[in-house]
């Protein structure tokens, strides 16, 4: 999967969708493999427009997921009118797992939530298997960060790409 992070900016350009399906066709990427990152901050633009582009690009197969979700004003009414497929809860609530009972509290509700609206949930930041294994028990249903890997050049992840698609001989 490909994630790219996006601003309101570009949705308001009104060329986004346009934009999405030329990438699309030039790279021979599969819709479903491109997931498109907003803030939440950035979400709470009341525009029509927007949930209109949203829409078309879920049409299209593309996955969307609001990111560093956890950190803004959230309004949980305008939530669960967008048409997300994704919330990324924001690392500030996992640095601190296992051993935070507040970061854990809001984790799992934030988990709660989103499963209760359909939407997955990744967790940004994981650096341990402590952590890890606490947002397993949570029932999250993807992680990013550190443990999985740091950083690289395009060249590097993918040889470590074609190394993880070797079959165990």
């Amino acid at each position: 999967q490909v994630s790219v992070n996006l601003s309101v900016v570009h949705l308001r350009q009104g060329n986004v969708l346009a934009l999405v399906q030329t990438v699309l066709e030039e790279t021979g990427l599969p819709a479903y493999l491109l997931d498109l990152e907003l803030t939440e901050s950035q979400l709470l633009d009341d525009s029509e427009q927007l949930l209109q582009t949203f829409a078309s690009l879920r049409e299209l197969g593309v996955q969307i997921s609001v990111d560093d979700f956890g950190t803004g004003y959230s309004s949980l009414g305008y939530l669960k009118q967008l048409p997300v497929n994704n919330l990324k809860i924001d690392r500030g609530f996992i640095c601190d797992l296992p051993g935070s009972s507040p970061d854990a509290a809001i984790t799992r509700a934030i988990i709660s939530m989103a499963h209760g609206l359909n939407l997955k949930v990744v967790a940004e930041g994981v650096e341990t298997l402590e952590q890890l294994d606490v947002l397993r028990g949570m029932g999250c249903d993807a992680v990013q960060g550190y443990l999985i890997a740091r950083p690289m050049p395009a060249p590097e992840l993918e040889l470590l790409l074609q190394k993880q698609l070797q079959p165990l001989s």
